[in-house]
């Protein structure tokens, strides 16, 4: 299938859902944060994940993950 749109694409859009529904497996991955929280972005041109965690501290964090697909090179 010819992309051809990219911002944003079908496929980073699938890719940040996908993100968001492996919540669980992901946290499973973390040896002492939980997530709190999985928000995602969606109508920007590179969507955008972020992930909100508490350590055993107690303290917060956060990670942002931006989803890029680059133009075709065929």
């Amino acid at each position: 299938m010819k992309t051809e749109s990219y911002n944003p694409s079908e496929l980073e859009v699938q890719v940040a859902k996908s993100l968001t529904r492996l919540r669980d497996e992901l946290e499973m991955g973390f040896s002492s944060n939980k997530i709190v929280e999985i928000d995602a972005s969606l109508n920007l041109d590179n969507p955008i994940v972020t992930i909100k965690t508490q350590d055993e501290d107690g303290d917060h964090h956060e990670l942002v993950i931006k989803v890029i697909q680059r133009p075709d090179k065929f």
